[in-house]
């Protein structure tokens, strides 16, 4: 898979992106992660992205210019491109999966007051948000949507039904009380259930323990 970020920080997500299990997975090929600086594609010793927008007002909007020639550079035939902007559709697990099943996403960072209007219109296939706030910049959300896409890719993780049994896997539910060892820690024990063994009674455990947790902080969710 080819992610391309478009971003006048493209260090921002380099720092996220290079380590853990999405760093693994890029440098084993599983993805190819492509950190475009925007300024790369202006024609002014200033490398002038942005300026004042019509009608007054605070902050900058992003230009055209160098957006259109971006894109255009980037562009493949299977592409989708999206914009990150607070103003998006949420974005959330099953966007994720869908992005997963993609050969080529690019997703460009709004920055500043956001985006000259005809590059919404004419270059963007999706706009997201990944919450109902406001960033400094897109960056740190492509970072957020590129993690959450990079990690299910078959090989990513490792072992693939890792993603399949956690919250927002392939059934509305969030996921399981998790113990490890020791078995007793200042009185607090593993349920016995888990110890016993019986895996028909372990998966009833698990189920009933994802039902009474999502009902009790994710009702939304069933």
């Amino acid at each position: 898979m080819q992610i391309d970020i478009v971003s006048l920080f493209p260090a921002l997500c380099k720092g996220v992106l290079s380590e853990s299990v999405i760093g693994r997975a890029w440098k084993e090929g599983i993805v190819n992660i492509n950190l475009v600086d925007l300024r790369d594609y202006t024609h002014d010793a200033r490398k002038t992205v942005d300026d004042k927008p019509y009608g007054g007002g605070a902050g900058m909007v992003l230009r055209p210019e160098p957006l259109f020639e971006c894109l255009q550079d980037l562009r493949t035939p299977d592409a989708h491109v999206v914009l990150m902007t607070p103003q998006g559709t949420p974005f959330n697990q099953p966007t994720a999966r869908r992005f997963a099943t993609m050969s080529h996403l690019i997703l460009v960072c709004g920055h500043y007051e956001g985006v000259d209007e005809r590059v919404r219109q004419c270059l963007m296939d999706e706009e997201l948000s990944i919450g109902d706030y406001v960033l400094t910049n897109g960056a740190i959300a492509a970072s957020v949507v590129t993690d959450a896409v990079v990690r299910l890719l078959p090989g990513a993780l490792g072992n693939d039904e890792s993603s399949e049994e956690e919250s927002f896997g392939n059934e509305p539910l969030l996921e399981y009380p998790q113990f490890t060892r020791p078995v007793d820690y200042k009185g607090m024990k593993v349920p016995e259930v888990l110890l016993s063994g019986n895996h028909q009674e372990v998966d009833a455990w698990r189920l009933e323990q994802r039902v009474l947790r999502t009902v009790s902080r994710r009702p939304d969710l069933l």
